[in-house]
C-alpha cells in the first residue's frame, strides 16, 4: 500500500467557486475528466471535487464535477453522462461499496478508466486505482487522543457514519480496538447519523435523553460531531461531554480553536484527490498509473489545540 508522509501534505491548492451539479473548467485538447463526488455541501467533498478539477485543468484537461448525494441511481446517471460526453477518465467517490460496482463496470465497458477516491468498492480489479485515507490508522490516532481527553473511566456514546460506506465501519472498528483496552470506559449508546450535521444533532439529543450521564462522544466524522456539539450546547452539557471528530474540516478546526471540539483526524483529501488525477493522466498517456497497487492508503494526521495553528488551508496541515 502507498502511504504518504506529512511532508507530502504541504502542497496547497486554490479552491474554485462553489461546485454546482455540473461545473466545467476551461476547454482543453487533452479531453474530458468527469469527477463525481458525494455531496459538495459538505466541505470535505467540496474540497475533493475542486482539488481534482483544479489538477485536471493544470494538466490540460477539461473537467466536470457532479454530485451523487450518495444515491446510486444519480451516480449511474452521472456515469451515463460521462460516457455520452466521451470522458477520457472518471474520478469517482463511490456512493455505495456494493451498489457502485455496476456503475464502475458500465464505465469500463465504455473503455473509460475509473479512479476511485475516498471510498472503496467491494471488488478489486475494476478501477485502475482506489485512493483512500488510512481510516484504521486515523481511527486509532483519534481514539488514543480521545482517551487522553476523556480519561479512562466513564460512559460514552458514538455517532456512526453511513453504513453503505465501508469507512464508517472501519473507523468504528478502529475506535473499538483502542477503547476496548479500557474496561472502565463503557459505550452505552450508538446511533447512525449518516455523516450529516443535522442528523448528528438529532441523534445526539436522543442519546442524551437515554444517557444523561455520558461524559464523551466519539464521532465518525466532523459533521456529525459538530451537530452533536450544537445539541450539547442546547442541553447545557458541552462543558461536561468531550467530543472527538474525524475529517479535518475548516469548521472542526474552528471548533477546536473555540474549545468545543477536542480534536479532529485530518484526512488528506487534498492530496489523494490530486494524486488520482495525476494517475489518470499517467494511465491515459502510458497505460500505467505509476502506482504499485490498485488500493492505496494515505495516512491521516491528528489536529489538536497544540497544532491547530498549522492548519494552513482546507484539509492541509503544515509541519
Amino acid at each position: 500500500m502507498l502511504k504518504l508522509t506529512k511532508r507530502m501534505l504541504l502542497a496547497s491548492f486554490i479552491l474554485a467557486a462553489p461546485v454546482m451539479a455540473l461545473s466545467t473548467t476551461a476547454a482543453s485538447a487533452e479531453g474530458l475528466i468527469s469527477i463525481i463526488v458525494n455531496d459538495p455541501s459538505n466541505p470535505y467533498w467540496f474540497t475533493e471535487g475542486e482539488v481534482a478539477a483544479a489538477k485536471a485543468k493544470e494538466l490540460g484537461y477539461t473537467a466536470t464535477v457532479g454530485a451523487s448525494k450518495g444515491d446510486t441511481n444519480t451516480e449511474s446517471n452521472l456515469i451515463d453522462t460521462a460516457i455520452t460526453n466521451k470522458s477520457v477518465a472518471i474520478i469517482l467517490d463511490p456512493a455505495n461499496a456494493d451498489g457502485s460496482i455496476g456503475a464502475v463496470k458500465k464505465a469500463i465497458a465504455a473503455n473509460i478508466p475509473v479512479f476511485l477516491v475516498n471510498a472503496e468498492i467491494n471488488q478489486e480489479g475494476l478501477a485502475k486505482a482506489q485512493l483512500v485515507s488510512n481510516n484504521a490508522q486515523g481511527a486509532a490516532l483519534g481514539a488514543q487522543q480521545w482517551v487522553q481527553s476523556i480519561g479512562e473511566k466513564g460512559k460514552y456514546v458514538e455517532l456512526f457514519g453511513a453504513p453503505s460506506d465501508n469507512n464508517a465501519a472501519t473507523r468504528s472498528n478502529g475506535y473499538e480496538t483502542v477503547l476496548s483496552q479500557y474496561p472502565d470506559l463503557e459505550k452505552v449508546g450508538s446511533q447512525v447519523a449518516n455523516w450529516d450535521r443535522t442528523q448528528g444533532h438529532d441523534k445526539m439529543q436522543s442519546l442524551l435523553q437515554a444517557n444523561p450521564d455520558v461524559i464523551g462522544l466519539i464521532s465518525g466524522n466532523d459533521e456529525m460531531a459538530l451537530g452533536a456539539i450544537a445539541a450539547l450546547k442546547e442541553a447545557g452539557k458541552l462543558a461536561s461531554v468531550k467530543v472527538g471528530g474525524f475529517d479535518g474540516s475548516p469548521d472542526a478546526v474552528a471548533a477546536i480553536k473555540a474549545g468545543e471540539l477536542e480534536y479532529t483526524v485530518l484526512q488528506p483529501v487534498a492530496v489523494f484527490s490530486a494524486e488520482a488525477v495525476k494517475q489518470a493522466d499517467s494511465f491515459i498517456k502510458t497505460g500505467k498509473t505509476g502506482a504499485a497497487t490498485e488500493k492505496q492508503l494515505f495516512d491521516c494526521l491528528l489536529i489538536t489545540k497544540d497544532n491547530v495553528d498549522k492548519y494552513t488551508a482546507p484539509f492541509t496541515l503544515s509541519e
